[in-house]
């Protein structure tokens, strides 16, 4: 059987759910696909101890706050019951264990997609996949360190073997799971680049509160501010101060090699375990249309619609500003991405 739909949402993050909400308004027949079991299943995934590093008044979608108090910030599994609860008191559409594994472009402009249960017809595609979906390890280690892990399978410190753990990234989730792992473990952290820190309150108010009243939440990404700010990104987190006192910090690894980690401008360290903080690359191979994405796997567009007539992203870092990636900016995008296919339906 095929199933047809207006619009059909490929994900269902907060970027899908976002963008589902801004359909909703405007009374479009759409569809969520998503290949998760239920909402949130991706936040309960995460590391035991995550929390996010924006304020629970800066952690929900349009104005649907999630519960308790508002300057203090939310675990993930917060988050996770509070988009179960969004799906749930909006009515959202979304179908589970849908996962879309291909996607092609007919001759009458309509969009072909196929589930692993099931095929769909539509005029209209968002992938909603966001930014963080496929774990990425740099290919430059042997198999000669037992423990080895990329910090999406990251839990606890309790799966950690004893010794000397690597942490290979110092960005946000890397310098929180540094300074967790520092309270059991020796541990170094390796960062390509000087961390830059910024405390979560600065002056007695949000860091997210001064981003807004200087207006560098609403950067664009190829204005000179929002251009210096994807070169060198700070890190948000109180962590560090742990960090600078219990880890040892090393600069960029070259190579792992017969039990040692060689580094760009310190001397090899043999190690134990090895936790990858390197964050994601997401994957479009199972977008079979041409034009999409580049030679380097990006997608082309503009504010998240696509080179191809029909075809949109949402969730994606740096879409439209700085907060296109994290919950509290992505209704920005999703209302913008749901104007644009109004429109399209209208012509």
């Amino acid at each position: 059987m095929i199933d047809t739909y207006e619009v059909i949402i490929i994900g269902g993050g907060q970027a899908g759910l976002a963008m589902a909400y801004a359909l909703n308004q405007q009374s479009t027949n759409y569809i969520i696909l998503d290949e998760n079991e239920k909402p949130g299943t991706s936040w309960e995934k995460r590391y035991d101890s995550l929390t996010l590093f924006t304020p629970r008044n800066y952690s929900s979608l349009y104005e649907y706050n999630i519960e308790g108090e508002l300057k203090g910030f939310p675990s993930k599994d917060e988050i996770a019951s509070y988009l179960q609860k969004f799906v749930m008191e909006n009515g959202l559409s979304i179908k589970h264990n849908e996962k879309v594994i291909n996607v092609t472009k007919n001759k009458n402009n309509t969009f072909s997609l196929e589930t692993n249960s099931n095929t769909y017809i539509t005029n209209q595609v968002v992938v909603a996949t966001g930014a963080f979906h496929d774990p990425f390890i740099p290919n430059i280690h042997d198999q000669t360190i037992p423990y080895m892990i990329h910090s999406s399978e990251y839990k606890n410190s309790n799966q950690v073997p004893e010794g000397k753990v690597l942490v290979v990234g110092a960005g946000n989730t890397g310098v929180q799971i540094a300074a967790e792992l520092s309270h059991s473990h020796d541990v170094i952290l390796s960062s390509s680049k000087k961390i830059k820190n910024i405390p979560n309150h600065i002056v007695g108010k949000s860091l997210f509160w001064w981003l807004d009243v200087l207006g560098i939440s609403k950067a664009k990404p190829n204005s000179l501010i929002g251009k210096y700010l994807q070169r060198r990104d700070p890190i948000i987190s109180n962590d560090y101060k742990r960090v600078k006192k219990e880890v040892k910090r090393v600069s960029r690894v070259l190579k792992i090699e017969r039990g040692k980690s060689y580094f760009q401008k310190d001397h090899p360290i043999e190690i134990n375990s090895i936790i990858w903080a390197t964050g994601f690359r997401n994957r479009y191979d199972w977008i079979h249309i041409d034009g999409v994405v580049d030679s380097e796997g990006k997608p082309v567009h503009s504010y998240g619609e696509s080179v191809v007539n029909g075809l949109y992203f949402i969730g994606l870092s740096w879409q439209s500003r700085r907060s296109s990636a994290l919950i509290y900016g992505v209704d920005k995008d999703a209302n913008y991405v749901a104007k644009l296919i109004l429109k399209s339906q209208s012509s």
